[in-house]
């Protein structure tokens, strides 16, 4: 049964035992994970340009000590892929405005039982209320989903402040939801007593469609705003034109945001001239959804027909390289890429995994917050298969009859001292996906500038122009 009221979360609230997985409570933090983590960003730019003696080291610290206007607290899914020169690199798949990651990474000091949570909130919400020109009221954490994170974001902001704050459900659909905005654009929150209740600041982690209940900007402070969703945070096809515009802008300093071939505004008509021209072999998206939904891999013809022949609710889509295994990957004007994946196990088994990098920014600049992995239920194969799901899909979440999510994660990859050594890389390839991921929030964010005007309001026109799919700008809230 889903909770639909909200609920009061007072200080000193806070037990590890609901707000992380149970391995993880008992887990040490794999030695090169810690080590990686204490480093600050000058020697990781020290590194970086170190290994890429084309960048100018002045550029990466640059990018790592930027500020984002919009984009505070971001999340990337990285692939560590090679290509047939064996060349290795961590490819940006995509870039997650709410990400999970706190409840999936054991603590860096055990005398710090509140983790990854508290240094996000100091060190990038924190700075935020100090803004000048917010308004009076309460805090809140809106959510939608993984309520043992969000929940555990609600008691230690509850703990930072002092007061109380407000968790509140956002769910898609709901007749009668515990959140408005108001005539001076202000979100109003109702309280466990039936009350209604403005917000100062809201920590959002509402991921599913949130732009049709949750305005793009508004007088509250929220953290992350909806534009940030719209801008390629939860929207695929501005994501990829984020990112194209902004590798143009790091073209002279030799940066680049790696990512697969992407095609986009594809029409379902347009998608099996697409996939014929990478070979057969193609991964097609849903641009606005996540969590796994959405999102179809394609190694054969039936699996291109079931795409097809299904009920889509938007009308443009994205086609993307495919990175499968050596024999089976999409050709693209790059060449063909395929996974690393994981050490091979006791019976010669190697999976598809991906590394979740999450990142906040705050005065000083970007700081990693949490990192974990996920593998795909089946080991890849020789020959491509008949249900490639299972094979390249990695997403844990679950999506239940009632709409509720359930999560998969008996195929979590913790950064500890049992799980980390499976996935095969190092402290170079932590700092590049780190790295990755910067670069890729701040391409969303500059995307996100640009959608809002000088005046504070959203760009409704700029945004109908370059994401030119009206399912979708009728969905967003006026």
């Amino acid at each position: 049964m889903i909770e639909r009221a909200t609920v009061r979360v007072r200080p000193g609230s806070f037990e590890p035992e609901a707000h992380f997985y149970p391995r993880v409570l008992n887990a040490q933090i794999h030695p090169l994970v810690r080590y990686f983590l204490s480093l600050d960003n000058e020697r990781i730019a020290a590194r970086y340009a170190h290994l890429h003696p084309m960048v100018p080291i002045e550029a990466v610290r640059e990018v790592l000590a930027s500020r984002t206007t919009h984009f505070r607290w971001g999340g990337a899914d990285l692939f560590h892929a090679a290509d047939p020169q064996g060349g290795r690199k961590m490819y940006v798949i995509e870039t997650n405005s709410c990400p999970s990651g706190q409840k999936s990474i054991p603590r860096m000091e055990e005398g710090q039982e509140q983790g990854g949570y508290r240094r996000l909130l100091e060190d990038a919400f924190l700075p935020m209320l100090r803004k000048r020109g917010l308004p009076t009221g309460a805090l809140a954490v809106l959510w939608d989903k993984n309520p043992m994170e969000t929940s555990g974001y609600a008691a230690v902001l509850a703990d930072l402040t002092g007061e109380a704050v407000y968790l509140v459900p956002c769910f898609d659909g709901d007749p009668d939801p515990p959140m408005r905005l108001n005539e001076r654009r202000t979100i109003e929150i109702r309280t466990p007593e039936g009350d209604w209740l403005e917000v100062r600041a809201a920590f959002r982690y509402v991921t599913q469609r949130p732009w049709n209940r949750i305005p793009p900007v508004s007088r509250t402070m929220v953290f992350n705003p909806v534009v940030v969703c719209l801008a390629g945070g939860r929207n695929k096809m501005l994501a990829a034109k984020a990112y194209d515009l902004h590798n143009a802008k790091l073209a002279d300093a030799h940066l680049r945001i790696e990512v697969p071939e992407t095609i986009w505004d594809v029409s379902l008509a347009e998608i099996p001239l697409w996939v014929e021209r990478m070979g057969g072999f193609a991964v097609v998206k849903n641009p606005y959804s996540n969590a796994g939904q959405g999102v179809w891999t394609i190694t054969s013809p039936g699996e291109l027909d079931r795409v097809l022949e299904m009920d889509h609710r938007y009308d443009r889509f994205i086609v993307q390289q495919l990175i499968g295994n050596v024999g089976w990957s999409s050709r693209s004007r790059r060449g063909p890429i395929f996974h690393v994946g994981t050490v091979p196990n006791k019976k010669h088994q190697t999976f598809v995994a991906d590394v979740r990098f999450m990142v906040g920014c705050g005065p000083d600049g970007f700081f990693p917050c949490a990192i974990y992995a996920r593998r795909a239920r089946g080991a890849l194969e020789s020959s491509a298969p008949a249900d490639s799901w299972d094979v390249l899909g990695t997403n844990l979440s679950i999506k239940h009859q009632d709409g509720s999510w359930g999560t998969e994660s008996e195929r979590l990859v913790l950064m500890d001292a049992r799980d980390f050594n499976r996935l095969g890389v190092g402290l170079d390839d932590l700092i590049d996906a780190y790295v990755q991921t910067v670069l890729a929030v701040s391409a969303i964010d500059s995307m996100a500038c640009r959608l809002v005007t000088t005046k504070g309001r959203f760009g409704r026109k700029l945004f109908a122009s370059i994401n030119p799919d009206a399912s979708l700008v009728a969905e967003v809230l006026a």
